[in-house]
């Protein structure tokens, strides 16, 4: 985490409120993910389009959105309107509405694999569900997960390469979790392989396939720099998974409905057993989905459950058909990807002019910005390196009032509410903080070669 620079704004009531929130929160937030420290924690007062505003006023263009879910820009009218109707309807029933069907219809024409929906409320209730799936079709227990993936926060998901262990590239790194509260006895259930290597994939598959239920696979490491499979791998993957019978489960919670109408799937042609979809199926709103084929489907009810108080709550399906309608009929994901595509132009013209080395990873809509002249490829390249200079860069352009990720882990994501406006502001206020950064890491002077700044990154 960077430390957020407040030359420029004025955190008052944000530093204010966290002293009484922390008395009735832990950290004064829900999220760990959104303590940024005693002194930088901001709270929201709104959104609107591209744009969120703190407590103190501050404005900022939001390339968070959310960690994604705002495709279409906060507070959108037509999908807040479309919400507000289905109020009527109700919120909770126990039984099923009419347009749970209407949105499983829209999944299933723009998504590769979705002979069958199930909705869910969240990404990692989604990829839940999914694994349990996996393993009650086949009735195995074990599965694969890649260095540098997430897939939610639930036990069977919340593991990672030690750091430590990594700097001997010789040896396979020590796994350890997430954090405390994780039974170790879970270990025993997954192997990890690194990340677009499909000769590790396939050694454990063919000594472990008789125990592994599936492959659990992000098309594009969305917590991690946005690194996207290479369309051999994925397409490898695939047919490893054919080739030992094993299910192939992708996870889209951050690609589904971003990177394309059918989502990361379509981009590489391949199709999931299983997939799951969240973050951008309803512009914010609560509500994810399991798709695939249906025979695996068809196990839900028969064998394996799935359920939830909350699921396929009527506000959140009419957000769903109204998103999805939107991204479907429209150009916006055109003008997402198009708007990206002259933000690394721009971003490229600044650096370059500086001498700094960079490259960008992930689409357009959701990319990552890394600060060396070779984009990484996996969790490991990423982890050994050294993102000083984006993590300090990163506190300057948030005081600026352009809210990126504070660290270099989290992709750049595109709304279709991003403007020329936005896109000129931008670029001004990225140009002024890489040059603070320069001066910061050089003591106040960076003329010369500004590639030493960054230790371990060469152009």
């Amino acid at each position: 985490m960077s430390t957020i620079k407040t030359q420029r704004r004025n955190l008052t009531k944000s530093r204010a409120h966290y002293q009484e929130a922390v008395k009735h929160l832990p950290l004064g937030v829900s999220s760990n993910f959104r303590y940024w420290g005693d002194e930088e924690t901001i709270f929201v007062k709104r959104g609107k389009g591209a744009r969120l505003w703190d407590l103190d006023g501050n404005e900022y263009i939001d390339y968070r959105l959310g960690y994604g879910p705002a495709i279409l820009g906060h507070c959108h009218d037509e999908v807040d309107a479309a919400a507000r109707e289905a109020q009527s309807v109700g919120t909770v029933f126990a039984l099923g509405t009419e347009k749970e069907v209407t949105v499983a219809k829209l999944i299933k024409d723009m998504m590769p694999a979705a002979e069958l929906v199930r909705f869910s409320n969240s990404g990692t209730e989604a990829v839940m569900a999914a694994l349990r799936l996996a393993r009650g079709y086949t009735g195995k227990d074990n599965y694969v997960t890649f260095e540098g993936s997430y897939h939610g926060l639930f036990d069977a998901a919340m593991w990672t390469a030690d750091p430590d262990s990594m700097k001997d590239q010789s040896k396979d790194p020590v796994l350890v979790s997430y954090g405390q509260g994780i039974p170790k006895l879970v270990r025993q259930l997954f192997w990890q392989v690194p990340y677009n290597d499909a000769s590790r994939l396939e050694d454990v598959l063919k000594r472990h396939s008789d125990s592994i239920a599936a492959v659990l696979i992000e098309p594009i490491l969305g917590n991690c720099c946005g690194i996207p499979s290479k369309p051999e791998f994925i397409k490898a993957v695939r047919e490893l998974c054919t080739k030992y019978g094993v299910l192939m489960i992708v996870d889209e919670v951050k690609t589904g409905f971003r990177v394309g109408r059918g989502g990361a799937q379509a981009m590489y042609g391949i199709e999931a057993d299983i997939f799951t979809v969240a973050k951008a199926v309803a512009n914010g709103y609560p509500i994810a989905a399991i798709g695939g084929k249906e025979e695996i489907m068809r196990k839900y009810g028969k064998g394996v459950a799935h359920g939830g108080t909350y699921t396929a709550q009527a506000m959140s399906l009419a957000a769903a058909e109204k998103t999805l309608t939107i991204l479907k009929e429209t150009d916006a994901l055109d003008r997402i990807a198009a708007y990206g595509k002259a933000m690394q132009e721009g971003m490229h013209k600044v650096l370059s002019k500086r001498g700094i080395p960079h490259s960008f990873t992930g689409h357009y809509s959701m990319s990552g910005l890394f600060f060396s002249a070779t984009a990484p490829t996996t969790y490991r390249n990423w982890k050994l390196s050294d993102y000083t200079f984006y993590d300090t860069m990163a506190g300057y352009l948030i005081d600026m009032g352009v809210m990126c990720e504070p660290d270099s882990r989290e992709p750049w994501f595109i709304s279709g509410a991003h403007d020329a406006a936005c896109l000129s502001e931008t670029l001004s206020k990225f140009e002024e903080a890489v040059d603070l950064t320069l001066d910061e890491l050089s003591g106040g002077d960076h003329e010369g070669d500004d590639s030493k700044l960054m230790p371990g990154i060469s152009g």
